[in-house]
């Protein structure tokens, strides 16, 4: 499992890996599920799909919601379907409770109602990031602190069910059937800056323009939207924003979501088999190769 914080270069150490040792990449990125949202979510190229199978990645309607259980259940197949083809899985990203899902307990998620979800989810759509913290704050105060896409899922349980997710974890859980030796990536706090190189990237390969498309196609509450800067940038497309402070608000956006990655792999990964890696650092390539192969003498 190749684990990091966003526009760490995660994907560029799984890659000079898979590609030495036979491997294929499973994305753990929830971002990335979404046919069409690409720029934005940094998706793996034509290039790069070419020279390694990636699985898990546009597998989704924007429209479609998806919960961590969900992917763990797709990921033991595309695990199994690696193995069965002789080459070697490789779990790659950053969304925690995608990897808890897989390599931790996880509750059996509550059924909700469609119809009402949907109904929901199009009412809070435009609601603001800190809004949407109040109210968690209220139904369920220890996820208040969570990313959009946790706060939604929240408030969700907690209105449709009656229910906190939390107390959900704690009653619900099941045991986990699999663990993973991690390789931890992290360039430190040039990351801030990696962050901003990339926001600049992505609006010069043409972000702007993939959201103009998208949201003339994709409803304005659909679960897609909730991946890093993209409301910002449909307010850009819109024209209620500006170019330089629609930036600035991704470039921030960006930076708290990797910090909150942070301090979930320091508290979830204590006591795990971990290696960290500074993908800027000379030998980078000599630690990766390293933990493949085990701590065996490279």
């Amino acid at each position: 499992m190749i684990a990091g914080p966003t526009a760490a270069g995660k994907s560029a150490v799984a890659l000079w890996l898979a590609e030495r040792h036979g491997g294929s990449i499973i994305s753990a990125d929830s971002r990335q599920l979404y046919v069409g949202f690409d720029v934005g979510t940094a998706k793996p190229t034509a290039d790069e799909r070419a020279r390694v199978p990636h699985l898990g990645v546009d597998i989704l309607d924007p429209t479609t919601r998806y919960s961590a259980a969900a992917w763990a259940a797709d990921a033991e197949r595309w695990l199994a379907e690696i193995a069965g083809g002789g080459r070697v899985p490789l779990v790659v990203g950053g969304t925690g409770f995608y990897l808890r899902a897989l390599f931790g307990p996880l509750f059996e998620a509550p059924e909700l109602d469609g119809a009402r979800r949907t109904a929901l989810a199009t009412a809070l759509a435009e609601v603001p990031l800190a809004e949407l913290r109040r109210w968690c704050e209220r139904l369920d105060p220890s996820r208040a602190h969570l990313g959009r896409t946790q706060l939604l899922r929240a408030i969700e349980v907690a209105l449709l069910t009656g229910r906190r997710v939390s107390d959900l974890h704690r009653e619900l859980a099941r045991p986990p059937r699999w663990r993973a030796r991690y390789l931890l990536v992290d360039p430190g706090p040039v990351l801030a800056g990696r962050v901003a190189a990339r926001v600049d990237a992505m609006l010069a390969g043409g972000w702007l323009d993939e959201v103009r498309g998208l949201a003339a196609r994709v409803p304005a509450g659909a679960a897609a939207w909730n991946a890093t800067g993209y409301r910002v940038m449909r307010s850009l497309a819109a024209g209620t924003e500006s170019l330089a402070h629609a930036r600035e608000l991704v470039i921030t956006e960006t930076r708290q979501y990797a910090k909150r990655q942070r301090t979930w792999f320091r508290h979830q990964l204590t006591g795990e088999s971990v290696t960290t890696l500074d993908p800027g650092g000379a030998d980078w390539r000599e630690i990766a190769e390293r933990w493949w192969l085990g701590d065996e003498e490279v």
